[in-house]
């Protein structure tokens, strides 16, 4: 599912970069009164105003709804899903046998032997 909401959501970004720079701006209104107007465009005059502001919104809306979305998916807590909880400590951690502190003149039982220079 959260595969198909950035689909979407890249989709409707590029869309929407799109459509925002083939519309032409309010200046363009002057030079069609010069005769480099749209008039001969696929839509007629005016028609692709309104078809490309409508396009515009509703990429703009599809933008909007799939960042909320993906917003939602990330916000919620998962359960148990911490960053620790993933590392498998034995195979980070070597083993390695215990130490005992040596005392010096004492042999492995732990007793002090008897000839202790003074």
């Amino acid at each position: 599912m959260e595969t198909l909401v950035w689909f979407v959501h890249v989709i409707s970004a590029v869309a929407l970069i799109i459509l925002v720079l083939v519309q032409h701006g309010k200046g363009a209104d002057m030079g069609a009164a010069f005769g480099t107007g749209s008039a001969g465009s696929l839509f007629g005059s005016s028609g692709s105003a309104n078809f490309l502001s409508r396009s515009t919104a509703v990429a703009a809306t599809i933008f909007f709804i799939t960042s909320l979305s993906l917003t939602y998916i990330y916000a919620r807590p998962v359960q148990g899903a911490g960053v620790m909880e993933k590392v498998d400590v034995s195979k980070t951690v070597p083993e390695v046998a215990p130490v005992t502190p040596s005392v010096p003149g004492s042999d492995a039982s732990g007793s002090k032997s008897k000839d202790i220079p003074k």
